[in-house]
């Protein structure tokens, strides 16, 4: 990925990081640590790698994507209605009854959401029948799944692992945002779910590891990922919580929590948006 490139990118995941803490603000409740830790990875994703179409968001042979950890759907929101799946006029109904955006992905209601998330550990299940899908019907699209590392202690992720194995799922390509937080504290306070690289190694999975802030590294690692025959890939994403506001950064409080008037402005002035 040439430097144009990658400085391309940052100025887009910038802009969404701003929508993401604008969104919450504005509707008083929502998620932004665990948005703003895959901002990048979303942006890769969306901007660089996906074959998609926002005028065809049901068409059948596009890339899919599956949010497993839910409650980062800011991130994606901005992301589909930045790329027009819909109207940017919509972030400002986050989590409002009867509004297209609710508190996490809902299939078919939000044009663009793959498939309906949030209830922690289904998503690699389901991308797991997506890509199994693709394969029975001779498709060539690729299913993506971005996981919590606090998410991946539900017994169904090593389900959905150990199926991936079986059936040879090269068209799976999943991601863990590996932050080191979960909502109740640290990954290892919590669980002791590291090391998370090993684990998916023992399972037979293709895994690499990659600084999750990096869209060189992010892309290059989906290229090897893609050039794999016969196993699904995982890709340890190493993010910082919050990452891109000072305040947020590394910071669990910002789990869930909503930016005060002062915070949004200093969020203006740091994301390189006007005040």
């Amino acid at each position: 990925m040439n430097e144009l490139k990658v400085k391309e990118l940052f100025q887009i995941a910038q802009g969404l990081r701003l929508d993401v803490v604008k969104m919450v603000h504005d509707a008083g409740d929502g998620h932004p640590g665990p948005a703003l830790s895959i901002a990048d990875v979303i942006t890769t994703l969306y901007y660089n790698e996906m074959r998609i179409d926002p005028a065809k968001p049901l068409w059948e042979d596009r890339d899919r994507l599956i949010l497993s950890k839910g409650h980062a759907c800011p991130i994606l929101y901005a992301t589909l209605g930045r790329l027009g799946y819909f109207s940017v006029d919509e972030f400002d109904g986050l989590r409002d009854l009867g509004r297209i955006l609710q508190g996490h992905p809902v299939f078919g209601k939000t044009p663009g959401v793959d498939m309906t998330s949030g209830s922690l550990g289904n998503g690699l299940s389901i991308g797991a029948g997506m890509a199994i899908a693709a394969k029975y019907n001779k498709k060539d699209y690729y299913t993506y799944v971005i996981l919590g590392d606090g998410e991946i202690q539900e017994g169904i992720v090593w389900e959905a692992a150990m199926c991936a194995k079986k059936f040879k799922l090269d068209n799976l390509i999943a991601f863990v945002d590996l932050n080191g937080w979960q909502s109740g504290g640290t990954t290892d306070e919590v669980s002791g779910v590291t090391p998370i690289y090993e684990k998916w190694e023992a399972f037979g999975w293709y895994c690499q590891s990659v600084d999750g802030h990096d869209y060189a590294q992010i892309s290059d690692a989906i290229a090897n990922a893609k050039a794999q025959s016969g196993r699904p890939s995982m890709i340890v994403a190493n993010c910082i919580k919050g990452k891109g506001l000072s305040y947020m950064e590394n910071d669990n409080a910002w789990h869930k929590g909503v930016p005060t008037d002062e915070q949004l402005a200093i969020a203006y002035r740091e994301l390189g948006g006007a005040v």
